[in-house]
């Protein structure tokens, strides 16, 4: 890796200005800032900027359902996120957001660039109208039946049912979340951005990292490469495949009322959400180099820029950051991203966070329990460089912050600091007795430095944790609690714990990019400046050290359980989800409609019977079904249900359950299904099938 002094720019996708921030959102911000205070600590000039994002539908139904205007919200919810940040110690230079005077002025710039070089098409499209709340409905705030599969309450642009993809014009029965009313077709013009114009510097940027024609010559010509290639290979791969399909026109405007900002010259049209986003990002660094004289914002993002520029996203924003976000910078003049990093989602012991379970936890409901520090070291413990999703199991949460952070590395100041303030009066050694050790500790810090340029950060946090396993085994060896007892060794203890504080510090540099609040701590302790990777040239020696206090405690697994129990508390639910439609609208997209009531001789023609499960696969082609054999009592059933997203067929072979057995067969794509399985839940892998006790028999009758 060079040591020659760099210049970078980064960010976060932005929050949207909807819903608290939870645990699952802190992966991308954590992962962020330790890349960025890792970059600051090897010396480089490194900018982290971020925003709220602030416009759209569901913001402004938000405020509404609150009695307040969306700007009143926006700002609240910005403090309120920020506030979230800052206690997690997310370092940004700048928190801005995207409803602002910068934001708007640029996004009209690059507008205007586009229209005057013809890259806007204007196109009429018919669209779902709500007639009572007297607006244009988005896909997900509409639902009703399956066009292809019949399954009733579904999105207006998927199934969960069967997978299939359509137009919300293609439900059935269709039904607006907001008001309950049908919607009505209504035609409306539309503002196009043509993608496809921007194929052939799309793909040079995936190939080169930059704008520009690759060098036709000999491969000695060719450019060299970049540190990090523009995109991962997962989403290259993905790419590929958007690109062998053709490039879609992007639907860059709404209709009002919507809260954003109007397009120039389109009366009661309005900038899409996804548009002025990302601009958004520039907007912070613009309003940043409007406080500091120091920052020059062509520097950053023109197209002559020499500045590194890296986005930290989760991969289901890849195609927005990956194609439109590109193509938007390309057309207007600006420069290109060195490079777009994604990630994966959140699960917590295994399955996706749930409400049901005190698994959502919100960022602010974590503060009140537990150290923010420790998420932020077991996050970079399981963080790497790919998509994967990274898994929360709430029990090796402890045992690895116990056992790493607080049973390693602390326990080496621990185990010597006492023996340096009693013995010899606060003072270290003046040499090491095995500079040969110091030296192996600093020899590995080239390695860990390339695992936290390439974000392998949890390849990063087994070298640390290797190496605090060798700092500890040379402590157990010199036995120090020991060798004090006899008077003339007591320069040999002097030295020994001398060496272990120094490799102490060193594990304490290595770590800060991860756990900060503590670097800072063992900075006092040990009175040095700010910890710098220079500080790896030599030891601290003939210094005097403060007293040791505790520097961490150890995770009870009763602060865990308190922390679940918070967290399941229905004060503590968010009214919103983040980046989603408010809780009115999630109400009224998961609730099952009342159907007309029926007679107790309409229900006890219901013949409910105990089924066990014989055998269990996946159906080919749909993302949500199981295959099902069940024995009813001597006759066999095959079902097909839609539990795939929550369990694996090998774990229900042998299950008792229970069945609808007087259904009609009933024909469907993907062959006949000669019953129903009953299973409750909000859908997801919150959905439970009804068990029976084991001594029930098959072909039992349920009453």
């Amino acid at each position: 890796m060079s040591d020659s002094r760099r210049t970078i720019l980064v960010t976060s996708a932005l929050p949207y200005a909807n819903g608290p921030i939870h645990i699952g959102h802190l992966v991308e911000y954590i992962q962020t800032d330790i890349w960025v205070r890792f970059q600051r600590l090897r010396g480089h000039q490194c900018y982290y900027v971020c925003a709220d994002d602030a416009h759209g539908t569901p913001v402004m139904l938000r405020a509404e359902q609150e009695g307040i205007t969306p700007e009143v919200l926006v700002a609240r919810m910005r403090e309120e996120h920020y506030a979230d940040f800052r206690d997690f110690s997310i370092s940004f230079d700048n928190y801005h957001t995207t409803h602002s005077e910068e934001n708007r002025v640029l996004s009209e710039y690059i507008y205007e660039r586009l229209r005057a070089d013809g890259h806007i098409a204007v196109r009429t499209i018919r669209q779902a109208f709500d007639p009572v709340k007297n607006l244009f409905l988005p896909d997900r705030f509409i639902r009703g039946e399956c066009p292809r599969c019949g399954a009733r309450d579904q999105y207006g642009d998927s199934c969960e049912a069967c997978g299939a993809t359509y137009g919300p014009t293609d439900l059935k029965n269709p039904l607006s979340v907001l008001s309950g009313e049908a919607p009505v077709a209504r035609e409306s013009e539309h503002y196009f951005m043509k993608l496809h114009d921007f194929t052939d510097p799309l793909r040079q940027w995936l190939r080169w990292g930059e704008f520009k024609e690759p060098t036709p010559a000999s491969s000695d010509s060719l450019p060299l490469l970049p540190m990090h290639p523009p995109v991962q290979p997962e989403i290259a791969h993905k790419l590929d495949e958007w690109f062998g399909t053709g490039l879609q026109d992007w639907d860059i405007s709404r209709d009002a009322p919507y809260f954003g900002f109007q397009i120039p010259g389109a009366p009661g049209k309005y900038f899409y959400v996804w548009l002025d986003a990302p601009i958004g990002y520039m907007a912070s660094f613009r309003n940043l180099c409007s406080r500091r004289s120091d920052l020059n914002f062509d520097a950053f993002w023109g197209r002559q820029s020499e500045a590194e520029l890296y986005h930290f996203i989760g991969k289901d924003i890849a195609y927005f950051h990956t194609l439109f976000w590109p193509a938007l910078l390309y057309a207007s003049g600006f420069r290109a991203p060195t490079a777009v990093f994604c990630h994966g989602f959140l699960t917590v012991n295994g399955e996706k966070m749930s409400k049901s379970r005190g698994t959502f936890i919100k960022a602010r409901t974590y503060l009140e329990h537990l150290e923010p520090e420790y998420l932020r070291y077991y996050f970079a413990a399981k963080l790497g460089a790919g998509i994967e999703d990274i898994d929360l199991k709430l029990d090796d949460f402890v045992a690895r912050v116990n056992a790493d952070l607080v049973g390693k590395v602390v326990n080496i100041a621990s185990r010597c600091a006492g023996f340096i303030s009693r013995n010899f009066d606060g003072h270290l050694a003046v040499q090491l007795p095995q500079p040969a050790l110091f030296d192996e500790f600093v020899g590995v810090g080239e390695k860990i430095a390339e695992c936290y340029e390439r974000r392998e950060f949890a390849k990063a946090a087994r070298e640390i944790m290797a190496l605090a396993d060798r700092a500890n085994q040379y402590i157990d060896h010199a036995k120090p609690w020991v060798r004090i007892k006899e008077p003339d060794r007591a320069a040999e203890v002097h030295g020994v714990c001398t060496q272990g504080l120094n490799l102490f510090r060193i594990l304490i540099l290595y770590l800060k990019p991860v756990v900060p609040l503590l670097a800072r701590k063992v900075e006092a302790f040990l009175r040095v400046p700010p910890l710098s990777w220079d500080d790896l040239k030599g030891p601290l020696l003939s210094q005097r050290i403060n007293p040791f206090e505790p520097l961490a405690r150890r995770v009870e697994p009763s602060r865990v359980r308190a922390l679940l129990a918070s967290a399941a508390s229905p004060a503590d639910q968010p009214n919103s989800g983040f980046g989603t439609a408010p809780a009115k609208i999630q109400e009224a997209a998961v609730a099952e409609p009342l159907l007309p009531s029926i007679t107790y001789e309409d229900f006890a023609k219901v013949d409910l019977r105990v089924a066990r499960i014989t055998a269990a696969e996946y159906v080919e082609g749909a993302d949500k079904l199981l295959r099902l054999v069940l024995d009813v009592g001597g006759e066999s059933r095959t079902v097909v249900a839609g539990i795939r997203s929550a369990y694996d067929p090998d774990a229900l072979i042998g299950r008792l359950t229970v069945m609808v057995a007087n259904l009609l067969p009933r024909k469907m794509r993907f062959g006949i299904s000669e019953g129903m399985v009953l299973a409750a839940g909000p859908g997801g892998r919150d959905l439970w099938l009804l068990s029976t006790d084991e001594g029930a028999q098959p072909g039992m009758r349920v009453k």
